[in-house]
């Protein structure tokens, strides 16, 4: 039978109906990763000052704000309400207060992918990333979204926007045409995918490219796995990316194959996360994992601005008897920004919601930085002598995760559509060459 439409997922962390599309892997051009060798890790003191990082470390505690989906491409009012609400947090006019009563002090913000809708367009930059946060006086670290990495056509190069701004190369600050006079630096990451260390934490940030539910290739798996085996073992372990591996919403859903990739780096690192953060739906979600004797949490965090939110399939309270996994709390109605604050032994964090259009800052019901407050431990976590985990139950989705994309035609990807990418690859290497004069 043919469809027409858009099928609704149904009330489950994991996706059950495929959705048809034209948008294959893409993959990164190989210009933008010349030169750029793995482990791909960056210290905090290379983004801060040393200085800053000690009084962190001194301090016993780092806190920092988490975002996704944040372009105001079709409605700026959201983005700039989610700003506002980031700099009155840093100016105690919400009173980021932890669970146990203390104030929290961000360092950074870690942007979880979709910085510029809808292609990641180098002309977008300022609307959409400097304009907004131009007040914002932290640094803004992350991974790209599918909407950084997907081409607008076949002369546009996947990944320009972001790479031109969040992998600047080191050293004095560089700041690109597109950020204009907000006085913001480019960032200077060590690749799209990459670990940040810092005093408390290991954050691991994946890019899982641009077809619906994601997708890694073999070098980013690899990476992927001796990066989660190598993590500090003193310290909470972070994985962020951008697909989502559960949500209940009726958009997107879940992603197979990202659940997949991380069931398969835990089993076979033997480390489970603290926490994972993903975004690529518009609402907020956190949802917890039973695994063993530990809480595997899983937060959703994508609705920092950019305008059509994504109804939530299922109530806070509900468990899905496939995966076992629990929507905790959530919202589908308002927009927000994650507050983390991470210790030894603990790590606090709380939901801010903010006003829609027109709305009230005074009113508690509609500005609430204690949306959803929550703890978690933060020591390390490790899986148990001969225990596995498994995040895709065989009757878990009836959408199989993607393939490697080396394969001969990877999934949802027809033969046009193959020699159109290939085609768009090819033409990124020349404009990139030409840019840095090469023969």
């Amino acid at each position: 039978m043919k469809t027409f439409h858009r099928p609704r997922q149904p009330a489950a962390s994991l996706a059950h109906l495929a959705q048809p599309s034209a948008v294959g892997f893409v993959p990164i051009p190989a210009p933008y990763a010349a030169g750029r060798n793995p482990p791909h890790q960056m210290n905090l003191a290379d983004i801060l000052t040393q200085e800053e990082v000690t009084e962190i470390t001194d301090s016993g505690s780092m806190a920092f704000h988490c975002v996704g989906d944040t372009g105001g491409v079709k409605d700026p009012t959201p983005q700039a309400q989610v700003a506002q609400g980031l700099q009155n947090a840093l100016t105690g006019a919400t009173g980021t207060a932890t669970p146990a009563g203390g104030i929290m002090a961000p360092s950074f913000c870690y942007h979880i992918g979709d910085v510029v809708y809808f292609n990641g367009e180098v002309d977008q930059y300022y609307p959409q990333f400097y304009a907004p946060y131009e007040h914002y006086p932290l640094p803004i670290l992350g991974i790209p979204g599918n909407h950084d990495g997907d081409p607008l056509n076949a002369s546009a190069i996947s990944l320009e926007g972001f790479y031109r701004n969040f992998l600047a190369a080191p050293g004095a600050p560089v700041y690109t045409t597109e950020s204009r006079d907000s006085g913001r630096p480019a960032m200077h990451q060590p690749f799209f995918y990459w670990t940040l260390l810092t005093p408390f934490a290991t954050f691991i940030g994946l890019y899982t490219n641009v077809p619906e539910h994601g997708q890694l290739d073999a070098a980013q798996r690899a990476w992927f796995q001796q990066q989660m085996a190598a993590a500090d073992t003193t310290k909470a372990l972070i994985v962020a990316l951008h697909h989502p591996i559960y949500s209940f919403d009726t958009y997107h859903s879940g992603s197979p194959t990202m659940a997949q990739e991380l069931q398969d780096a835990i089993n076979a690192s033997r480390r489970l996360p603290n926490l994972v953060l993903t975004a690529h739906v518009h609402n907020y979600q956190r949802i917890e994992l039973a695994v063993g004797g530990n809480t595997l949490p899983i937060f959703v965090i994508g609705n920092g601005g950019y305008h059509n939110m994504h109804k939530l399939s299922a109530s806070p309270g509900y468990k899905d008897p496939e995966t076992l996994a629990e929507l905790v709390a959530a919202i589908d109605t308002q927009f927000g920004f994650m507050t983390f604050e991470i210790s030894e032994n603990l790590i606090n964090g709380h939901f801010t919601v903010v006003p829609n259009a027109n709305g009230s800052w005074s009113d508690p019901t509609q500005y609430n930085p204690a949306f959803d407050v929550f703890s978690y431990p933060a020591t390390p976590l490790f899986l148990a002598s001969g225990q596995t985990i498994t995040l895709v139950p065989e009757n878990g989705s009836n959408v199989p995760p993607h393939t490697d994309p080396g394969a001969k035609l990877p999934p949802n990807r027809s033969e046009h559509s193959e020699k159109k990418v290939q085609a768009r690859a090819k033409h990124a290497v020349r404009i990139i060459q030409k840019l840095h004069h090469k023969p």
